[in-house]
């Protein structure tokens, strides 16, 4: 885009010399500056269209140019053409300085959503003992930053905790619920000793915060989530599931999803139907990887309107580390969506690392 209005201007000294008419293609210059406008500051945009008069100027004056036998520097429809030049080069002056402030505004914002996602969404840290993690984010809007998925992992001396969640609806509502959720569960995740008293805690968190909110539509904030806990020294995983997707073990060439059929109301739910929070317990064995995700990754469709069959996938790349297994779920899904995602997505790849003899004591935290 820099180099259109030069490029503009090459064309039209190519056409000029061939055109055999009377009113020679000289006029187009009249649209340099909006040109110019398009990726250049105000100052180049005055710069181009003193440069564009000039050249119109030549252009009349020159006898040879079209097939003229005398020049017609003054003539009045040259002279319209100089007057609608500068008329339309200070409208692009004013575009090109609304641009640029705009332009200065939207990075402004773009580094403040960036400052945003590292509070709200951290990196999880690479490795925990001899757990190994990764994290994946994709919003489904492509100037997006942040969204209502949401995961952490959080060393505590319980075990490594770990969560996973989707917050209903989307925009500025669904940020706000998903910080004050991660505030809860940052917190909590130290001091609760059992996995459904932290999954409680949290939810008595979210329904607190929606009370002094008030309005219709903080009743209908609610959270799909799964809590999961890996124990110090104890070869298990222990899963508290609200509503959400349950999450999926890949073992030795085996995939299979974490799922006893007894999951709780999401959040912010579970106060309205009077539930309680079950816990499962899995084995975990060295090698043993762990993906949580969101249904942003299931509900991916293809240009069939195909969902995205992310079991098959997984089984073809269960041997993969975290790292990589995220990378190949990634391009997939974009290759999957032809680049149209339809919503957020977020997963957590969490893995035993081989030559572990048990899981690992997390850090000394909490």
């Amino acid at each position: 885009m820099r180099w259109l209005p030069v490029l503009y201007i090459v064309v039209l000294l190519l056409l000029e010399p061939a055109t055999p008419v009377q009113w020679p293609v000289s006029f187009v210059l009249i649209a340099l500056p909006l040109v110019a406008a398009f990726a250049h500051g105000p100052a180049v945009v005055a710069a181009a269209t003193v440069f564009a008069i000039v050249l119109e100027g030549v252009l009349a004056g020159t006898p040879c140019c079209a097939g003229r036998s005398v020049g017609y520097l003054w003539d009045r429809h040259y002279v319209a053409a100089y007057i609608c030049t500068a008329l339309v080069g200070v409208l692009g002056t004013i575009l090109a300085a609304h641009r640029t402030r705009r332009e200065r505004t939207l990075a402004d914002v773009r580094f403040v959503a960036d400052i945003a996602q590292r509070v709200l969404l951290r990196p999880v840290p690479h490795q925990i003992g001899t757990l190994r993690l990764e994290s994946l984010y994709l919003s489904a809007a492509a100037e997006a930053r942040i969204g209502g998925d949401l995961y952490e992992a959080v060393p505590t001396r319980y075990g490594v905790r770990l969560l996973i969640g989707d917050v209903r609806g989307k925009g500025l509502l669904a940020v706000e619920t998903a910080a004050a959720l991660l505030g809860a569960f940052r917190e909590a995740a130290f001091d609760e000793p059992a996995l459904p008293a932290l999954a409680d805690r949290v939810e008595t968190s979210m329904n607190r915060r929606a009370m002094l909110l008030g309005g219709s539509e903080a009743g209908e904030r609610f959270v799909t989530a799964v809590f999961a806990e890996i124990p110090p020294q104890e070869p298990l995983i222990r899963v508290v599931n609200c509503g959400h997707p349950p999450p999926v073990l890949l073992r030795a060439g085996e995939v299979r999803e974490l799922d006893s059929g007894r999951s709780a109301p999401p959040l912010n739910l579970g106060m309205l139907v009077g539930e309680t929070y079950h816990v499962d317990t899995y084995p975990l064995r060295a090698g043993d990887q762990l993906l949580l995700y969101t249904d942003g990754i299931t509900e991916t469709r293809d240009a069939a309107g195909s969902f995205y069959p992310l079991l098959r996938r997984l089984r073809s790349w269960c041997f993969l580390p975290p790292r990589e297994l995220l990378e190949r779920l990634h391009h997939d899904l974009l290759d999957h969506s032809g680049d149209r995602l339809q919503d957020d997505i977020a997963a957590l790849a969490v893995s035993l690392r081989a030559d572990a003899p048990s899981v690992p004591p997390p850090s000394p935290a909490g």
